[in-house]
């Protein structure tokens, strides 16, 4: 699949200062959002389905416990300044708790969600497809077989 057709574009972009300046909580927002649109839009374009199955689909991907799974896919190749960022947005004091998952999942999660937040913001569009492709190559696959197990019960 071509990750990148299915990624918004920062219609402008903000330097490596800027962005390592940035509150962590606000890269994992904004990652949030991006990966969001990302599992939203390739939905819709590989399958025929209405809005509601789309929706369920959607959110089995889109919650703290998928996301860490995406995450331990990418792990191993992200580079030193992905890791670190990893890092410092995984270890943000949430002031809300985690809800249908464990917390290790949802710190995991902000993590990822902010490597995603601070390849978008920083325009590195390319690597964030490459990073997208690989975490959901794998990750896909399990939650649809789990989404058609639950459709048949």
């Amino acid at each position: 699949m071509d990750a990148a057709r299915f990624l918004p574009i920062a219609p402008t972009t903000l330097d490596k200062r800027e962005l390592n300046m940035m509150n962590p909580a606000v890269l994992s927002f904004v990652g949030d959002s991006v990966q969001t649109l990302y599992v939203r839009a390739a939905l819709a374009a590989l399958s025929g389905e209405k809005a509601g199955p789309l929706h369920r689909k959607a959110s089995a991907f889109v919650n703290a416990t998928s996301q860490a799974q995406a995450l331990k896919h990418i792990l191993s190749v992200l580079t030193e300044e992905e890791l670190a960022v990893y890092k410092r947005c995984r270890n943000v004091k949430k002031p809300t708790s985690a809800k249908n998952s464990t917390i290790i999942d949802y710190r995991i999660a902000s993590g990822f969600e902010g490597v995603v937040g601070y390849l978008y913001l920083g325009g590195f569009h390319e690597r964030l497809a490459e990073l997208m492709e690989l975490a959901y190559a794998e990750n896909g696959a399990q939650t649809s077989e789990t989404e058609t197990q639950k459709e048949t019960k």
